[in-house]
């Protein structure tokens, strides 16, 4: 009986394999969960950072436009022109810190403000230079003090001109006291500040009213604080100073007698014990 023989496959080549039936396929979660685990940590990583530089960002404050100035203010013929613009009043509400106030028009000359002095507002008065922020809430707290506050702007974006830097900070070193309590700079005012968030490169305020400017003028913003400072501001510093005395009549010499108006009668003074006669003797 004649058997086959098995032979054994060349080298290389595949002989005869079983075939194996692949587990059964899970679901597209069950598949993909290390994967969308790491997508979702990265995912609450980017929304955080987002969340972080928003708050970093985001102003304090808003403005539902900018202010623009009105008719100029005319003054008798007598009078001294007035310097400035009065603008509508915003109130003087304090809020607490960190509270995002929203402003009728910017810059403000009155509104809700910071109370936490030194932190808050009223600010130290100095020059702030273009990298420092400030917002209306600080600054608004000196002027209820009756100082001065005086606003520029970045012509070029983010950067400052190092010569309008020199300029405003040589302008703080110079400033005057003010006009009727006599409080040295650096007391309540002047708060120099940087604001972009109006229409002018300029704007010297004071409780209620406003000068803005093209050009740094300094005789100018001068003016404006010494006539305008310490009249409006509802947080008196000092007592308002007494109007003078309208002229009085000079007095006579001691011991001489006024002389009467002419045409006029000196009453007769009354008789005095002394004069009247002695009695008669009984």
């Amino acid at each position: 009986m004649t058997t086959t023989s098995r032979r054994t496959p060349a080298k290389g080549r595949p002989g005869p394999r079983s075939r194996r039936v692949p587990p059964p396929r899970g679901s597209f979660l069950e598949r993909n969960r290390r994967r969308l685990l790491y997508l979702g940590l990265v995912a609450i990583i980017a929304v955080g950072a987002v969340l972080v530089y928003a708050s970093f960002t985001t102003k304090g404050y808003v403005c539902l436009s900018e202010w623009t100035p009105g008719p100029t203010p005319t003054a008798a013929p007598s009078q001294v022109p007035h310097i400035g613009y009065f603008q509508d009043d915003l109130g003087r509400t304090h809020v607490a810190l960190g509270t995002r106030v929203r402003y009728a028009f910017c810059p403000p000359a009155s509104g809700q403000h910071f109370n936490a002095p030194g932190v808050g507002g009223p600010i130290d008065a100095r020059f702030y230079a273009s990298t420092e922020t400030t917002i209306p809430q600080n600054w608004l707290h000196n002027m209820e003090h009756g100082g001065l506050v005086l606003l520029y702007r970045c012509a070029s974006g983010d950067s400052c001109d190092q010569a309008q830097q020199d300029a405003l900070r040589s302008y703080f070193s110079t400033f005057p006291n003010s006009p009727i309590c006599n409080i040295p700079k650096g007391g309540i005012g002047p708060v120099i500040t940087r604001f972009d968030d109006m229409d002018f490169p300029y704007a010297a305020m004071v409780w209620d009213q406003i000068l803005p400017l093209d050009t740094l003028d300094t005789a100018q913003i001068t003016a404006f604080f010494l006539q305008n400072a310490e009249r409006t501001n509802p947080e008196k510093q000092c007592a308002a100073p007494t109007a003078s005395p309208g002229p009085t009549g000079t007095p006579a010499p001691t011991g001489t007698p006024a002389t009467s108006p002419a045409g006029s009668e000196t009453p007769t003074a009354a008789p005095s014990a002394a004069s009247s006669p002695a009695p008669s003797a009984s």
